[in-house]
Formats: structure tokens, C-alpha cells, sequence
């Protein structure tokens, strides 16, 4: 018997830095049991993922194909793909009104600071992204670690929200 894809997606205000990193980390690690996506609240016209975050991606050996920002109307019409977990990873998106979410998934919100936020080297800003990376890489790999039971549409919700206790 195969365990259920879990559909997971990752929601920040521009959807190009924390949330990108969330979709590429967890379809990199989620071994077939989750798919994630990323979207943002108001992403910039003709926005990018942040190139840092491509680049430290890419440095983790991370495929970065197919990432782009994109709105999170995309993923509220019916012929969206049905999410069972959304997580919010800044604190704008987090206190923002969400779309109605088909299936209504698990909720939870992960905060990080903006790696693509305040001024410095080149050097210090690659390195936020990198922090930010191992961040949320950590908290990943504590999800896909879970056994299915923790992950049941009647746990999800508490257990999504206690990883943001690690």
C-alpha cells in the first residue's frame, strides 16, 4: 500500500526568496511523498526568484528549474492542485487574509527573516540566503521524517504548527 503524496505549499509576500527556497528544498527531500509548491501574496510585476537564491540552490545541489513567482490566486481556482498543508514562511503573508483554499488544508506558519532584506557585501547578502537555506532545510527534514500517522489530515495541522517550536 503507498503512503498519499502530500501537496505542500509555501506562501511569502513576493515569492522569490523563502518560499522558492521551501517548493526546491522540499521537492529535493520529500522522497515522493510530498510535492511542494510556492506562491506569494502580491508578487512584484514580472517578478524573479531572487538570483542568490537560485545560486545557493544550485550550490546544494538543488535543481532550480521550473521555479518562478507567481501569485497564490493560481492555486485558489478548482483546477488548482488540492494543497494539504499551506505554510506561511513571513510574517507579512502570515497576517494577511488568505484566499479560501480548496480541500481546507493544514495551516501553519514558519517565520524567517527576509534574506534578500537590508544592504551589505554581496557576501554577506549570499550568506543570509545560505542561513536561510539551512533554516529551512532543517525544518524540512524534520517534516519528511515524520511517520504517516503524524502526517493524517486530522494531525497535520498540530504538527506542522509544532515544528515551528524547532
Amino acid at each position: 500500500m503507498s503512503e498519499k503524496t502530500l501537496k505542500v505549499l509555501f506562501l511569502c509576500t513576493h515569492n522569490s526568496a523563502r518560499s522558492i527556497l521551501a517548493e526546491a528544498i522540499l521537492n529535493h527531500i520529500g522522497k515522493g511523498r510530498f510535492t511542494a509548491y510556492s506562491a506569494g501574496s502580491s508578487p512584484r510585476e514580472n517578478q524573479q526568484p531572487n538570483p542568490l537564491g537560485l545560486q545557493v540552490l544550485q550550490s546544494a545541489g538543488i535543481a532550480t528549474v521550473g521555479l518562478r513567482s507567481k501569485s497564490w490566486d493560481e492555486f485558489g481556482t478548482p483546477q488548482a492542485p488540492q494543497m494539504d498543508l499551506v505554510i506561511t514562511v513571513c510574517d507579512n503573508a502570515a497576517g494577511e487574509v488568505c484566499p479560501y483554499w480548496p480541500g481546507q488544508p493544514a495551516t501553519a506558519h514558519w517565520g524567517y527573516p527576509d534574506p534578500s532584506a537590508g544592504d551589505g557585501t554581496d557576501a554577506q547578502k549570499l550568506e543570509a540566503f545560505r542561513q536561510t537555506l539551512h533554516a529551512l532545510k532543517r525544518r524540512l527534514e524534520l517534516l519528511v521524517s515524520l511517520p504517516a500517522a503524524k502526517l493524517e489530515k486530522t494531525m497535520l495541522q498540530s504538527t506542522a504548527r509544532a515544528l515551528n517550536q524547532t
